[in-house]
């Protein structure tokens, strides 16, 4: 078995599952994000009274945060409510930042854990060696109730990466290109483990961004066997007691991909989809009227550090509007205290309060229609940060940097004096 079964099969008490087996599994964690307040509804509608285990859910109020309307300062009310009636113990309210960064440093994951959330991108947990998955309104009401949930044990992929990633490279161009060789329905209902010394060699914070964008494949879960690193930065946050599972050796994946990324360059995912990637070599002049640094594929401190590296004394270009969004409360803390955050602001960008930001076209920098914008957000469908006449072109951190300063789509290793 895959150590992907084998936690399948530990949470649902059997001695082994095979693929394509549906188990009822036991969550280990069940988290709700303000944009499912169906979720609580649904509850009730199932006849719920009193949730199954209040101290296995987490609400995060990260979606639309703060709250940019009457509706949804009402869901996020009516989610507070909730939470305390139940007695639940985990509120992560409009200050703490996105869902998959928040209970990672909150200490909500570990590995070999069955964790299950309303946001398709929590495929990122697959970095610290959980089975992680999203799922809609009512499945989480569901678990809400039994503290279970019925899962089907996924066929996995290996994709082993390997190479040293030049300067101004970044995990975000790696997934990019990986995505545009397999394709959007490269993984339906599968699971993706990632291996190679390109990913031993990758901080924690760039295997979450290829984790997370598994999902972009049509990914069911994501994996990364856990290491030292991994340990060591899970075992600082919580005291829970876990068990790393070991895939046989005999294990046949169903599909081996191989990727040399030692001369990849900076990648760009053109309009409309997220499989459009290409070299930035390849890209003729675009001019960009807005820039995000920020959400769960770009937000966390690495991220703005590199972007405040290449940045550094210049200023956004006139025609260009940045707009930086630490991924979480903590993430901006230390970003203030390294001065990152006064390096950006004397450069000409907006500094925004942490959480998903205009990454669902909710709210914090909307586009109108005929604008460009780069990101470092996982998504560039049409509408999905503003206008449907809109243009999302998605990028690293770095690129993300060096557009700013140009007002174009730029590699960002010339200001890395590579």
């Amino acid at each position: 078995m895959h150590a992907l079964h084998k936690m399948l099969a530990r949470a649902s008490g059997k001695d082994y599952v095979i693929e394509g087996e549906i188990v009822k599994a036991k969550v280990d964690l069940a988290e709700v994000n303000d944009l499912y307040l169906q979720s609580i509804r649904s509850f009730y509608e199932m006849k719920g009274t009193k949730v199954h285990d209040p101290d296995k859910i987490a609400f995060i109020l990260d979606h639309y945060s703060p709250a940019p309307s009457i509706q949804s300062a009402s869901n996020q009310k009516a989610m507070r409510e909730f939470v305390k009636e139940q007695g639940i113990k985990y509120l992560f309210d409009i200050n703490a930042g996105v869902c998959h960064q928040v209970m990672v440093e909150a200490g909500l994951v570990w590995p070999g854990m069955i964790l299950i959330a309303t946001d398709s991108h929590t495929t990122t947990h697959g970095a610290f060696g959980a089975f992680g998955t999203g799922v809609g309104a009512t499945d989480l009401a569901t678990i809400m109730l039994t503290g279970e949930l019925w899962l089907r044990a996924p066929e996995v992929i290996k994709v082993e990466i390997n190479g040293k990633l030049k300067p101004g490279v970044m995990a975000k161009d790696v997934i990019l290109h990986i995505l545009s060789k397999l394709g959007t329905d490269g993984a339906v209902y599968k699971a993706i483990e990632y291996t190679g010394n390109t990913v031993e060699n990758m901080s924690i914070a760039e295997r979450m961004v290829i984790c997370n964008m598994a999902v972009e494949m049509g990914a069911k879960t994501s994996y990364i066997k856990p290491d030292e690193k991994i340990l060591t930065y899970v075992k600082e946050r919580t005291d829970q007691d876990f068990e790393i599972l070991k895939t046989d050796e005999d294990y046949q994946y169903a599909e081996i991909h191989v990727f040399d990324v030692e001369n990849l360059e900076p990648q760009v995912a053109i309009p409309h989809s997220v499989d459009n990637g290409v070299d930035i070599s390849t890209i003729n002049e675009v001019y960009v009227n807005q820039v995000l640094i920020g959400t769960c594929t770009g937000g966390r401190l690495e991220d703005i550090e590199i972007a405040t590296k290449i940045i550094g004394g210049n200023k956004i270009h006139p025609d260009t509007r940045l707009i930086v969004i630490p991924a979480s409360s903590e993430v901006m803390e230390k970003a203030i205290e390294k001065g990152y955050i006064t390096t950006l602001i004397k450069a000409g960008a907006t500094i925004s309060s942490p959480g998903c930001g205009p990454c669902l076209g909710t709210h914090q920098g909307l586009l109108a229609p005929g604008e460009v914008c780069a990101t470092t957000s996982s998504r560039n469908f049409p509408g999905r940060m503003g206008s449907t006449q809109a243009d999302i072109y998605l990028v690293s951190p770095a690129t993300a940097a060096a557009i700013a300063i140009a007002g174009k789509i730029t590699d960002p290793r010339k200001y890395l004096q590579i």
